[in-house]
């Protein structure tokens, strides 16, 4: 896909779905009130962070992940997880832990989504 904007849709299409799984899988330390625009509003909020934040994180924290082997990247997603919670308070995650759970969820989804896209395409 080459359309930056449409790869943008894609992106908040997955971290909307991503916290929504996630929301589920961890009820009671994901809550978003049952409000499915919070839901929307929030993965907007994640990917507009995803392009504008996450890649000078990734660049500051290089030495952790290579350190770590990559698994410092789920510090770092659950991170901008819980800095959406704080831009947008509708979302509330109970902890760190739980973000970066959320964080891990969101890895998934956005993993098997691109695998599936991958397939279309070839």
């Amino acid at each position: 896909m080459k359309n930056p904007i449409a790869r943008f849709i894609l992106r908040w299409f997955v971290s909307s779905l991503g916290l929504w799984i996630a929301a589920g899988l961890l009820a009671g330390r994901v809550n978003y009130d049952g409000d499915l625009a919070v839901v929307v509003i929030a993965g907007l909020v994640l990917a507009v962070i995803n392009v504008v934040l996450r890649p000078l994180l990734v660049i500051l924290s290089l030495p952790a992940i290579l350190l770590s082997l990559g698994l410092f990247m789920v510090v770092v997603n659950g991170f901008t997880v819980f800095l959406v919670t704080k831009l947008y308070p509708s979302l509330q995650i109970s902890s760190f832990w739980a973000a970066m759970g959320t964080g891990i969820i969101i890895g998934l989804v956005n993993y098997l989504v691109s695998a599936i896209l991958e397939k279309r395409e070839a």
